[in-house]
């Protein structure tokens, strides 16, 4: 539900908080005083349109910001879309923002994030539906219809059951297309993918080579450098010069000076201990340089070889992979497609066997849920012209037209006609409605909007109260063209849209704003020459006041009326309480 609307410099308002509550919501107030001001506030915030005109004269920018609780279907519905944009917030609350600058910039936010229109605006027609001049009327979309009969029908198991079939038919069709699709140029792919192969196989290539041959070819190529390194060193630790003891035979009388040593000091014993160790691992050292040096090899041919081997590894990389690994890879997925190739044409035989059986049970499954689709059409039709006759638009009709598409390739129905189907089935719906006797059956989306078009809104929107799943339901002067008899039972409907749905309503008739749990009164105020828009919550003496004022000139007579009106209000929602 809406729980808080904030709107500045809108037009001719210039500061607005406004808090609301679950139930009906009811805005009255004399024409121009500014209640079409504020929803059109509230659809610039949900994404509609806004632009200059609206910002308030002598200021830079407006600004709306409206803050929603979400219940468990919109809270999904919601997160769903916002993951998608990256953009997801586990919390039950949304913040809607939208800031419209006198230069012509918009800027639109989501929690606080910066987000293109669109998004605000797909956002904002799963929590909102305002019926006046607005974008968001759902029931005015005809690809709606079919989802709004599918959750009045309840009709989920049948469209779960078709769905994991249709599920199944589509990868099988998928399957059958690639393979298809293979097929028409296998032989250049067959040519392409052997010598793919052959390539890679007949270099004979190892996992872990490369590193191995670098290493091998910085060898081979500093190889008197390493010989010459290696003498020297092994000259100082083991053969000495003339002039000089190696290493290793200083550090063997400094092992017998140690010793000696001990023999007088015990408590030198633990150098000895360490020279000796040390000169243990110093003939441990020049046992494997000795070892190294012999493996030095001055081999210019086996360099050559290695320099064509990391060539060739190169070159396949360039082709198949930036690795020995990848490339390897590539060689796996190759025989594979091959494999799939050769074997086309008994993948094709079995895809297709699959395709026949499950065509045959999706068109079972299909009628089954059109079967149920067509039984709760009556019922919807029924149900709308009953509440239409209540609306005072006895003789109107409603109906629920349900059509197919006839589509060669399509699914074969027990009848022998082959129709177009998708993932909802093959009905195609579309709402229709007779406002006037005589005129003829005629979609929805074609009505033209006014009394008639309000009033049909409410039929349809009472009747699908727990199949429509938008939270916010918002009417903008559905009184028009009805009296005050029909105010007291579009109110009652509205009350009980209420406890499905939070429901606004701007109106002009106190037997209609007497079902409000919540009245605002709406006023336009001239201030230091300045026009301006204020909203007062009304209770007790002062809402008697507003229905008084709204009946007529405001005296005995109307006071008692008024009264009388809201008596009457309170006996009849205990009465429909207790049937409850």
């Amino acid at each position: 539900m809406l729980t808080e609307l904030r709107i500045q410099n809108f037009a001719i308002i210039q500061e607005l908080i406004l808090e609301f509550d679950q139930g009906l919501v009811i805005f009255t107030g004399e024409t121009g005083a500014g209640k079409s001001i504020i929803l059109d506030a509230l659809e610039a915030v949900l994404g509609g349109r806004a632009d200059t005109t609206n910002i308030r004269t002598g200021s830079d920018r407006a600004f709306v910001e409206a803050v929603i609780k979400l219940d468990e279907p919109a809270k999904s519905a919601i997160q769903e879309i916002l993951s998608e944009e990256d953009l997801l917030d586990d919390t039950d609350f949304l913040v809607l923002r939208r800031e419209i600058r006198r230069e012509g910039r918009n800027t639109a936010r989501i929690n606080g994030r910066s987000v293109n229109v669109s998004l605000q605006h797909e956002v904002g027609s799963i929590l909102v539906d305002i019926h006046g001049q607005s974008e968001h009327l759902s029931l005015l979309k005809v690809r709606n219809h079919l989802d709004l009969l599918d959750r009045f029908a309840d009709t989920e198991p049948f469209l779960d059951d078709y769905r994991e079939v249709y599920t199944d038919l589509r990868t099988v069709q998928r399957d059958l297309e690639q393979i298809r699709q293979a097929e028409s140029d296998s032989a250049r792919r067959v040519d392409i993918l052997n010598y793919q192969i052959q390539e890679i196989e007949a270099a004979n290539l190892q996992p872990g080579e490369e590193a191995d041959l670098r290493q091998e070819r910085t060898r081979l190529s500093n190889a008197e450098n390493l010989s010459t390194l290696t003498q020297r060193a092994l000259q100082l630790l083991d053969e000495g010069t003339p002039e000089t003891s190696s290493i290793t035979d200083m550090l063997g009388e400094a092992v017998q000076a140690l010793a000696e040593l001990g023999g007088i000091d015990s408590s030198t014993l633990a150098l000895h201990d360490v020279a000796e160790s040390s000169l243990s691992s110093l003939s441990d050292l020049t046992l494997e340089l000795r070892a190294y040096s012999e493996k030095i090899e001055f081999n210019p041919h086996r360099l050559d070889q290695i320099e064509e081997r990391i060539d060739l590894i190169n070159t396949l990389k360039r082709k198949y992979g930036n690795s020995i690994e990848e490339i390897l890879a590539f060689a796996g997925r190759a025989h594979r497609e091959l494999g799939n190739i050769t074997h086309a044409e008994e993948r094709l035989e079995e895809l297709g066997q699959r395709e026949v059986e499950l065509m045959k049970v999706i068109s079972g499954k299909a009628s089954l849920l059109s079967e149920k689709r067509l039984e709760s059409a009556k019922s919807l039709a029924e149900a709308v012209e009953v509440e239409l006759d209540d609306l005072r638009m006895a003789g109107a009709r409603f109906a629920v037209d349900m059509q197919m598409r006839a589509d060669a390739d399509g699914l074969l129905l027990p009848d022998g006609q082959r129709v177009a189907f998708d993932s909802r089935g093959f009905n195609q719906v579309e709402f229709l409605v007779e406002p006037n006797p005589g005129e003829g059956l005629k979609p929805l989306a074609k009505i033209a909007s006014g009394g008639e078009t309000s009033r049909l809104m409410l039929a349809l929107k009472n009747v699908l109260a727990h199949a429509d799943t938008i939270p916010i339901l918002i009417f903008d002067e559905i009184d028009q063209g009805i009296g005050g008899r029909v105010g007291m039972t579009v109110g009652e409907k509205l009350w009980n849209l209420s406890h499905q749905h939070q429901v606004m309503c701007i109106t002009h008739l106190p037997q209609l704003a007497a079902y409000g749990d919540q009245h605002y009164n709406v006023t336009k105020q001239v201030y230091e020459g300045r026009t301006l828009t204020q909203v007062e919550f009304l209770e007790g003496q002062a809402r008697q006041n507003e229905l008084a004022q709204m009946l007529g000139p405001v005296g005995d007579g109307a006071l008692r009326s008024a009264e009388e009106i809201l008596e009457a209000v309170e006996i009849r929602k205990r009465t429909l309480s207790s049937e409850e």
